[in-house]
């Protein structure tokens, strides 16, 4: 594009292609990205091309519309208007199944993405099987030990603690008991007596009472 021609080539020849108004607007936005095209240079471009008689121009309110000679094409019959219509129809139905297809196939694509490869499916399997077999091994240590505990023995230990447990609550309460029927008559604290005859409490000792 010559400096001369100011990029008035490129807008006749965009206007003759899509054949349908535009405005200087329209124009410049349309071709300043791949051409570009200035928006001075794109007005006086078109103000040119409709001077010369290579475009036409029609002015709607304020704003100028400009569009392709229609003179240079050829008369459309209702015969060819029909046949048009009828071809787009079919182009656009085309156009839908193959973007249906298009979307089917990128779901598939995805799926194959996050799906395991052969290899790693395979190695996949190793590590699971080495996994089993180290369940396996473990299993049979479990079962062939000799020192297994039975329900009975089981419910043998859990009876023994709760008769301990409730050892401990029914000494605990005495023990507070005798100690709050001494601290009646004690002229110092709680803290110092215990202190003096040497009595460590559970708390003391960061124990906590069992619940049962």
């Amino acid at each position: 594009m010559s400096k001369k021609d100011n990029g008035a080539s490129i807008i006749l020849a965009y206007l003759n292609e899509k054949n349908r108004p535009y405005s200087a607007q329209d124009v410049f936005c349309n071709l300043q990205k791949q051409h570009g095209l200035g928006k001075t240079a794109v007005v006086k471009a078109m103000d040119l091309l409709a001077q010369e008689g290579k475009i036409k121009e029609k002015m709607y309110g304020k704003q100028k519309i400009y569009f392709a000679d229609q003179s240079q094409f050829r008369d459309v019959s209702d015969a060819d208007l029909k046949a048009m219509d009828k071809q787009i129809s079919e182009l656009s139905a085309e156009v839908q199944t193959l973007t249906q297809s298009c979307r089917q196939l990128d779901t598939e694509l995805k799926e194959l993405n996050s799906s395991l490869t052969t290899e790693e499916m395979m190695a996949e399997i190793q590590e699971l099987k080495a996994e089993c077999s180290g369940y396996r091994e473990r299993l049979e240590k479990i079962k062939s030990a000799t020192n297994h505990v039975t329900p009975e023995e089981k419910e043998k230990v859990y009876k023994e603690r709760d008769v301990y447990v409730k050892e401990w609550k029914k000494r605990k309460r005495l023990a507070s008991d005798m100690m709050n029927a001494i601290l009646e008559g004690y002229p110092k604290s709680k803290k110092e007596f215990l202190e003096e005859v040497g009595v460590e409490t559970d708390e003391d000792c960061m124990v906590v009472l069992p619940t049962t």
